[in-house]
């Protein structure tokens, strides 16, 4: 065999090595074990049993590089609670119905889903609220759903699956994975700046206090 198409063989090999490392390196888990996000869900036309809930609570197991396990808790619409313990692979696609993606895609970018074999592409990105807070949320959609992700953690805040016979719609509607927001504040951050002003304005008031009793006493 001609040495230089053998050197040109392990060149090409080495290139396609880097690049394939380099996508991988590129792949961000942004959830953890022990953060959880619940659902409000409605379903429309005649959905099978596994489909017709009111709520949802996805909590995060554990997390091992790309795999992340998670419980994934249901009511259906006559208050029956189903649980059931979910495995997925980001990196391989493994995600369901795009439960979680990588962390911080932006517009452009792509995550592999298995079940359709095809990167799908990040196509849009805004401030919405949800769970109380204002997020940066970016979108994509198939021929059968529209999805919306959390950006910092890769998590879906709100989905349309449009099925045959039905669909199901899905809203987060709380989680621990932020905290909320007030007058777009973060809550927490928002009760730290109330205590201080509490704190300034009655030391003032002692203050003021203070003078006029001692102005009294030289009178």
């Amino acid at each position: 065999m001609d040495k230089k198409y053998v050197s040109l063989c392990l060149i090409c090999l080495f290139v396609s090595s880097v690049f394939l490392v380099a996508a991988r390196a590129n792949i961000a888990v942004g959830v953890k074990a022990g953060v959880w996000i619940e659902y409000q869900v409605t379903a429309t036309g005649h959905p099978p049993e596994v489909h017709n809930v009111q709520w949802a609570r996805m909590e995060i197991i554990s997390v091992q590089g790309p795999e992340v396990k998670a419980n994934v808790t249901t009511e259906d619409n006559s208050g029956v609670f189903s649980s059931l313990i979910m495995d997925m692979n980001i990196e391989k696609g493994e995600i369901g119905a795009w439960f979680i993606i990588p962390a911080n895609l932006n517009i452009g970018q792509t995550f592999y889903d298995i079940n359709l074999d095809r990167n799908v592409t990040i196509e849009g990105q805004q401030q919405k609220t949800y769970c109380g807070a204002v997020r940066t949320v970016v979108n994509a959609t198939s021929s059968e759903r529209i999805k919306d992700w959390d950006k910092a953690t890769g998590v879906f805040v709100n989905s349309i699956d449009t099925l045959p016979g039905y669909t199901v719609n899905a809203t987060a509607i709380k989680t621990n994975m932020w905290n909320p927001q007030i007058l777009g504040i973060d809550q927490t951050l928002f009760y730290a700046l109330v205590a201080v002003v509490i704190v300034v304005v009655v030391v003032a008031v002692a203050a003021v206090f203070l003078m006029r009793r001692r102005t009294q006493k030289i009178r």
